[in-house]
């Protein structure tokens, strides 16, 4: 009987402290799922320490779509090649006494003249020259600007030449040419850009060929050689 009564006294104790923990319980759980509520707030900062972030994916694709399709080794072998460009001072240049800073410029880079002469362009030459610009709106008056005065046309000769020598020049429109370089220096409007160059080795072979006539070309070696080229 005293273990019965003790049993039946000590039973409410049992069921209130079985509510008190239930209650706990229950309490804290809602208290867990706030904080994870707010922390929810912060799920896209929180991604930057995933090892599952989208930013490798869209890295791995940017390697992709920036691959580069020039070998290295070859674009390096492509600058060790001797080629040659063709250079004319158009004719605002040359009534504007530019002719000289202009050579002076691509021999201090140490390129060589191999062609120099002053010319009166005839219609034909400049149709021929700007063959490919035919089409565009403003080709007649290129070929009358070209034909106004005298042009100074000019051969050079180097490693990587035509490369160099559009750096020299500069952008078409003078007022994108850096400063430093001949157009950004000393022109203002596309129309009166002062100077022509080869845009590749193929067409400086082929205006040389076009401005030049045989034995217009003078292949010499220059004393500076050896202090230029390994």
């Amino acid at each position: 009987m005293e273990a019965m009564g003790a049993l039946t006294v000590s039973s409410p104790c049992n069921c209130i402290s079985t509510h008190h923990q239930n209650l706990y319980f229950h309490r804290n759980k809602h208290h867990i799922q706030q904080q994870h509520q707010k922390l929810a707030a912060f799920h896209s900062q929180s991604h930057l320490f995933s090892s599952n972030y989208p930013l490798i994916s869209h890295s791995l694709s940017r390697k992709k779509l920036f691959k580069p399709h020039i070998f290295l080794p070859h674009l390096v072998a492509s600058m060790e090649q001797v080629e040659e460009t063709y250079i004319m001072v158009k004719p605002d240049g040359v009534q504007r006494g530019l002719v000289g800073e202009i050579i002076s410029r691509f021999e201090k880079k140490g390129f060589k003249l191999i062609g120099l002469k002053m010319y009166q362009c005839p219609k034909e030459l400049a149709e021929e020259h700007y063959k490919d610009l035919n089409s565009k709106s403003f080709y007649q008056k290129l070929i009358d600007y070209i034909t106004s005065g005298p042009v100074v046309c000019m051969a050079w000769e180097g490693v990587g030449v035509v490369a160099s020598a559009r750096k020299l020049i500069g952008a078409t429109d003078p007022l994108q040419a850096e400063p430093g370089t001949i157009r950004g220096d000393f022109a203002v409007q596309t129309g009166r850009n002062v100077i022509h160059g080869s845009d590749s080795p193929d067409n400086g072979k082929r205006e040389i060929g076009l401005w030049f006539k045989e034995g217009e070309i003078c292949q010499w070696t220059p004393a500076q050689a050896p202090w230029l080229r390994e």
